[in-house]
């Protein structure tokens, strides 16, 4: 059988030897573990002489002390060497010139969105939020779109686990036309919000995206024509663009919560887009059986609704050609709008 000495000086050489810590571990099972030499020597302690047997255990623990403290110093020293390593690989020359950090700015849709909130804020406009999980009767039914109407096919639309209490299936919603309910059905004519927010339908490519931003307005009271329609939006399109030299008009459409409906499609004057119409947002009057589901009444409550897309009044106003710039996360890109 080996030696005591000799199997304190193997463990004491290959501790010194072993580079890792892992390896480390590894070597002092074959001297400390269940099944390691020391183990095994002071098993066969019960076949000595009472005597020898004290003898012999206590110089197996002073053996046992000695390897344990070499293996504490070792393990202090493979973590000194890797610190070290680290430390110079990670080493800061404090000699070279500073580097300044970089500057963020407001993404041009949020910046999109603020201005609307200011421009519509100006003139008396509440700003709404609401889920972007929602059931299907806010996001359809309500809207004056019920199960099998011809309309639900224009949105593709994304479902999520979950029903509501009716066991539909939830849904993100596809517009935000959503909040025009659930705000009318909390708050009290006269009703005057937008509900800027993320809408969410299966469409991707030059000028869609499954994510994308739309802002819905909403003016409820006793006597709201389209012709505070046109005035209101025709403003709004002004102050944004920041130029009156621009022509609105008013499409006849089909919308199936607004009636009448029309598409407002604008001209600029001047600039690469001069002579074009463009279509730039849905409006209409609300229709009854909405104001209906506000839970007001339609012979004596009337008024208007639009949407309008932030991604599109964004490209037109920067003169963006692809939507998807907005979400590539392009820093040459972005910088422009620093």
């Amino acid at each position: 059988m080996e030696s005591l000495e000799s199997v304190v000086s193997r463990a004491l050489a290959e501790f010194v030897s072993t580079q890792d810590a892992a390896e480390l571990e590894r070597v002092k099972a074959q001297y400390l573990g269940k099944q390691g030499r020391l183990t095994e020597l002071l098993k066969g302690l019960g076949q000595l002489a009472p005597e020898a047997r004290r003898e012999a255990g206590a110089r197996i623990n002073e053996a046992k002390d000695r390897i344990e403290a070499a293996l504490a110093a070792r393990r202090g020293e493979i973590a000194n060497a890797a610190l070290e390593a680290r430390l110079a690989e990670e080493a800061i020359d404090v000699t070279l010139p500073g580097r300044g950090r970089g500057r963020g700015s407001i993404h041009p849709i949020i910046r999109t969105w603020q201005r609307i909130e200011e421009i519509f804020g100006s003139i008396g406009f509440d700003v709404a939020d609401g889920p972007e999980i929602e059931t299907d009767w806010h996001n359809f039914t309500a809207l004056n779109q019920p199960e099998d109407h011809p309309a639900r096919s224009m949105h593709d639309t994304f479902y999520v686990e979950g029903h509501d209490s009716t066991g539909k299936p939830l849904l993100l919603r596809t517009h935000t036309s959503p909040m025009q309910v659930r705000y009318a059905r909390m708050h009290k004519p006269p009703i005057k919000v937008i509900a800027p927010g993320r809408t969410y339908r299966v469409d991707s490519d030059a000028t869609h995206s499954p994510m994308f931003h739309q802002v819905e307005g909403l003016w409820i009271d006793e006597d709201i024509s389209f012709a505070d329609l046109k005035g209101v939006y025709t403003d709004f399109l002004r102050r944004f663009f920041e130029t009156d030299d621009l022509q609105v008009r008013f499409r006849p459409s089909f919308f199936p919560f607004t009636e009448p409906s029309a598409e407002i499609d604008m001209m600029f004057a001047s600039g690469p887009l001069k002579g074009r119409w463009l279509e730039i947002s849905g409006s209409g009057e609300v229709h009854p059986q909405v104001v209906r589901n506000y839970g007001l009444d339609p012979e004596r409550y009337i008024g208007f609704a639009f949407g309008s897309g932030l991604e599109r009044l964004t490209m037109l106003r920067y003169g963006i050609g692809d939507l998807r710039l907005f979400y590539d996360g392009d820093l040459r890109f972005l910088r422009q709008f620093a």
